[in-house]
């Protein structure tokens, strides 16, 4: 049987305005059923903590999700800013979706780096204003992370404490290849004025990363007090 030119005409039209729909429902399904689901705040707590935080990077969809050839800083959204002191400004910086089973946080950092002969690179994160409340010298702060590179590097975590005209800082190293095991900041170590706390950031720190794509999967903060004896 065959179908006249115009009606087949009309009928491909439809075939294809259908096909438009349908994949447009697919993608809208696929982002609201890929795990892990956006918003999530689901991730393991060590016993007795009472303060737990995803920054919002890393839970939501930002409205500019990239950039790209900036100077020497750029936020990505609030609380969240990439620093280097490489002039060739060769760094890509964006949001990406997770999408892998193994994945906690529903979105991830990628910084892609090429050509790079500055002496530092590193992402600050601002910790909230309920980081800072009821803090006690006896309290930690565990941070785990979750970050893959392409060509091996030497990463770093550092906790800074502003109070009063001081900051206080503990660096550690991350371990890239050990994304179970957190890293741990006593505050009972350091000369801090518990009272005059006004601000606490971390700073993760890449060193050589040139030609090379780090991607932060996850990043997620525990504060919970030391066991008493």
């Amino acid at each position: 049987m065959q179908t006249d030119l115009p009606v087949l005409r009309a009928q491909r039209r439809q075939a294809r305005q259908l096909r438009g729909a349908l994949q447009e429902f697919s993608a809208i399904a696929d982002t609201r059923l890929t795990l892990p689901v956006i918003g999530s705040d689901s991730f393991p707590r060590p016993t007795g903590t009472d303060w737990a935080w995803r920054p919002d990077a890393w839970r939501l969809g930002l409205p500019a999700p990239g950039s790209a050839g900036f100077s020497d800083r750029v936020a990505l959204c609030e609380g969240l800013t990439v620093f280097h002191d490489c002039p060739a400004r060769e760094i890509a910086l964006r949001q990406i979706r997770n999408t892998s089973k193994s994945d906690l946080a529903p979105f991830g950092i990628a910084i892609e780096v090429f050509n790079f002969e500055g002496n530092f690179l590193s992402l600050a994160v601002d910790l909230p204003p309920a980081a800072c409340e009821g803090l006690r010298k006896r309290h930690l702060f565990s941070l785990s992370t979750l970050i893959t590179a392409e060509f091996p590097l030497i990463a770093y975590a550092r906790l800074n404490i502003k109070n009063g005209p001081n900051t206080d800082q503990d660096i550690k190293t991350l371990m890239l290849d050990q994304p179970d095991a957190p890293l741990t900041f006593d505050l009972v170590n350091d000369q801090i004025q518990i009272a005059r706390v006004e601000k606490i950031w971390i700073d993760l720190i890449f060193e050589k990363p040139k030609l090379n794509l780090i991607t932060i999967r996850d990043f997620t903060l525990c504060r919970h007090l030391r066991a008493a004896f």
